[in-house]
């Protein structure tokens, strides 16, 4: 347990839970940047359901980011499903420092969107510090 909660702090989750949903945007932008990926950020108002747009060669990934206290629905699915065409991406994620409802990952999982977890958001923040 104690491994688990050192593991915990040095991801800085807990400071990640504290940020706007702007300053999440924000960090996940860095967060990829040095992942290798082009990062440009959509409008605030009008975005189409993508927060983010990443570019990896010819990939270009929608992002919908949701900084939540409580678990993400069906709702952030549905955008991002509706983002793709819009900025002619490849491939459509979402990304939480939350976690997803049954409901959003059969959604997900039927129209190919890549969904981005707590637990897997933590491993992204570990592998990059």
């Amino acid at each position: 347990k104690s491994r688990k909660t050192a593991k915990l702090r040095k991801s800085g989750i807990q400071e990640v839970d504290k940020m706007s949903g702007e300053d999440f945007e924000q960090f996940l932008g860095t967060l990829f940047k040095r992942r290798g990926f082009k990062v440009s950020y959509t409008a605030k108002i009008g975005d189409y359901g993508a927060d983010l747009i990443l570019k990896d060669g010819k990939d270009i990934i929608a992002v919908q980011a949701k900084r939540y206290s409580s678990t993400v629905g069906v709702k952030a699915v549905q955008e991002i499903i509706g983002a793709v065409k819009m900025y002619e991406a490849t491939e459509a994620w979402v990304v939480t420092n939350s976690h997803f409802t049954r409901q959003a990952e059969k959604l997900a999982d039927i129209n190919d969107v890549y969904l981005i977890d707590r637990d897997e958001l933590i491993q992204i923040i570990l592998n990059k510090r």
